[in-house]
């Protein structure tokens, strides 16, 4: 259990008095990718921003490398922990370079570092390269997603949160976010992935989570889940 980031268990959070996730549990390994899918509102971001410090926890646990995270969101950020959240969140008025660097601020490197891992993010997304000039808004929103990725690896997590990449990208966009995304276990980091494509993100995943009306109901290794025991569990189903 060592390669465990991510452990969280009998999670109930929501947004003052609603309670919107009641029982959710998932585990994130290093080198793995979780994936986390339910209908819109079951809870999903919900569950994402309890685990990022920007909800209240009230009730259960969320244990990142073996400690219980007490911590404001800031300072989960300095632990490893970056969350991309849903809408291609990047300065839209600076350059692509400019985002990047920006993304890198809270690891406090020297120049030499911070443009090693500027060129370790171009790499891992050439268009970003050959745009690194340009102003992100100018950008199409496949590529202000790929993006808003590199910003948050800049601050080299050990787990990075996505909140559904592909929303509002072509399908073929979407295709290759996914990949990139599934590079990103060679590094050895952790992902939990939140997604409406299901297809595409089971396809990369290590293990699934199905979460409805804020309770988890299907949990396991992908290789292992089949599609009749996730439609059940996605639309509500005993699975």
């Amino acid at each position: 259990m060592s390669d465990v980031l991510l452990e969280v268990a009998g999670l109930k959070t929501g947004y003052g008095d609603l309670t919107v996730v009641r029982d959710v549990s998932l585990t994130v390994r290093a080198g793995e990718i979780t994936v986390l899918l339910g209908r819109n509102g079951a809870g999903k971001t919900t569950t994402l921003r309890a685990i990022t410090g920007l909800n209240k926890v009230s009730g259960g646990t969320v244990d990142y490398l073996g400690e219980t995270l007490t911590d404001p969101s800031h300072k989960r950020v300095a632990k490893g922990i970056s969350y991309v959240q849903e809408g291609k969140r990047v300065f839209r008025e600076l350059t692509i370079e400019q985002n990047l660097l920006l993304g890198g601020f809270s690891r406090r490197m020297s120049k030499r570092a911070l443009a090693a891992s500027v060129d370790e993010i171009y790499q891992l997304f050439p268009i970003l390269g050959t745009k690194r000039a340009l102003i992100a808004a100018s950008m199409s929103g496949g590529q202000q997603q790929m993006l808003a990725i590199g910003q948050a690896l800049m601050a080299r997590p050990k787990l990075l949160i996505l909140d559904e990449p592909s929303q509002g990208l072509a399908p073929v966009i979407v295709k290759e976010v996914m990949e990139r995304v599934s590079e990103l276990k060679s590094t050895g980091l952790g992902v939990l992935l939140v997604e409406q494509a299901v297809q595409d993100s089971v396809a990369i995943a290590d293990q699934v989570s199905v979460i409805e009306m804020g309770r988890t109901t299907l949990h396991g290794a992908a290789a292992e889940i089949n599609m009749d025991d996730l439609q059940r569990a996605y639309f509500g189903g005993t699975a």
